[in-house]
């Protein structure tokens, strides 16, 4: 294990988030609050530890995958521990566990509150609160790639680690353009929503949040209704972004390229659209009876599915109120996420569709024991090693599902509660059922339950394994 190399790179996400900090620190400055000087005390914090550690690169760069998963892993536990605390000395969050929670709620995208009201909240910590998911939803790692003359092999390894989906390719032939081109569409995106956010009213403060939370599929908001208190129109745009922000940014590369027919062609691109067409389809045919006209309930329904299958977490209106049948839509909806090399979470699109088609080719051999079938997609054949890691992923999901909601039990809350807490956690949706539901919050769990949500936000996020591999022995052992 190249320990040195793994100091450094965490030195450097500390030095990154000091200068992040910035703009909640200019935010407290514009409005007059003294909670900037809980970032300043957290800026210097950060600098302290990660100037030194980072100030010269170790001579041995070996770097290999366990190297990426260690670094990953260790990163974002890092800069949650530091994000929370200028909750804690701003006593907007006084409770280490829950400024935690919320931080890591923030940086995974996850959306997960255990705040009863953000309105009396200072606009610093707000802002903050919603950049967390602007960060985290591309990756810090990436970012790092994106900006810093890193040399040697282990570019791949970090991206790899850190990014979501089944498997992850360069779109140019270094790794540091790729990250390049993943923030331009990124921020491209991000940019267009605000402007768009301004044009119809939106005062900027709320722009600047809302879009944040919708480029990350975060879902933190400034307002104690989330987005219900916005007008039609802007809600009609932050569905939108919400929808786009869950494509594969392989995609919009292709469209940048020029190759619109193979961008509209992508198999998981027309898979992710298809659900969520059939969602909106079924959930209004199921509920318009609750709004005054159709129109406003496809619009309303439309929010929401998209919220959830983007894991955005954002509301317009309480789906809890919702017949079980559309309830049940929505908690599948949770587990399918967003397509992979998006910022969403849930298992991913592109891994539904290997499961299905596992399933599919399975049955093929029941038939037909001699035949050879490869699965597909994009016409391109999926290689052993990427369905054995979907395989492999699903199993490991499903232990930690299953644990994660065991334990929380002990808390004594119902199971809807507490499944679709876990579902919500795990899969970076933020709001479930029940008591967690767009009405409801995480506040009422035990501190223990908070730490177990906690890892499982940070788990979603890594896509389960970097996160893992802490705690495999072999990790640390030499092979």
């Amino acid at each position: 294990m190249n320990y040195s190399i793994i100091i450094y790179i965490v030195g450097m996400i500390l030095n990154l988030e000091a200068v992040l900090m910035v703009l909640p620190g200019v935010t407290a400055i514009i409005y007059g609050e003294k909670a900037g000087f809980a970032f300043l005390i957290t800026i210097a914090i950060c600098l302290a530890i990660g100037i030194p550690v980072s100030v010269k690169i170790s001579r041995k760069q070996v770097f290999y995958a366990r190297e990426g998963f260690v670094a990953v892993a260790l990163s974002w536990i890092t800069l949650s521990i530091i994000g929370a605390v200028p909750f804690v000395l701003t006593g907007s969050i006084p409770n280490p566990i829950d400024a935690l929670f919320e931080t890591v709620s923030g940086f995974t995208t996850t959306g997960a509150s255990i705040l009863t009201d953000v309105e009396v909240l200072p606009h610093s910590v707000l802002i903050w609160r919603s950049f967390t998911h602007w960060i985290g939803g591309m990756g810090v790692l990436v970012f790092v790639l994106a900006i810093l003359p890193l040399t040697g092999g282990y570019h791949m390894a970090l991206m790899k680690a850190e990014s979501p989906g089944p498997s992850v390719s360069r779109m140019l032939p270094t790794v540091q353009s790729t990250a390049k081109v993943l923030y331009a569409i990124y921020i491209g995106l991000t940019v267009t929503q605000i402007l768009l956010m301004l044009i119809t009213g939106m005062p900027l403060f709320d722009a600047l949040c809302i879009s944040f939370g919708t480029a990350g599929t975060g879902g933190f908001g400034v307002l104690n209704a989330s987005c219900g208190s916005y007008t039609t129109i802007q809600q009609i745009i932050i569905t939108v972004f919400m929808i786009l922000f869950g494509i594969n940014f392989n995609v919009y590369f292709l469209a940048l390229m020029k190759q619109f027919g193979q961008a509209v062609r992508v198999e998981e691109l027309r898979y992710y659209l298809g659900i969520i067409g059939a969602a909106i389809l079924a959930i209004t045919i199921n509920t318009v009876h609750l709004f005054s006209n159709v129109g406003e309930a496809i619009q309303q329904v439309s929010f929401q599915v998209g919220s959830i299958i983007t894991t955005t977490g954002y509301s317009t209106t309480d789906f809890d109120q919702w017949p079980v049948f559309s309830k049940t839509i929505l908690v599948m909806l949770m587990f399918i996420g967003a397509c992979a090399g998006s910022t969403g979470g849930g298992i991913k699109v592109s891994r539904i569709m290997i499961l299905i088609k596992s399933v599919g080719k399975e049955m093929m051999l029941f038939l037909h024991p001699n035949a050879i079938k490869k699965i597909k997609i994009d016409q391109k054949p999926v290689a052993h090693e990427v369905v054995r890691s979907t395989n492999i992923f699903i199993i490991v999901y499903v232990v930690i599902f299953a644990f994660s909601t065991l334990i929380i039990s002990i808390d004594n809350f119902s199971f809807t509660t507490n499944f679709t807490a876990v579902a919500a956690t795990l899969n970076n949706i933020g709001p479930g059922l029940e008591m967690v539901g767009p009405t409801g919050n995480y506040s009422l769990f035990s501190g223990f339950s908070k730490l177990i949500l906690t890892f499982d936000m940070l788990a979603g996020r890594l896509e389960i394994f970097p996160l893992m591999m802490l705690f495999y022995y072999k990790t640390w052992t030499k092979v």
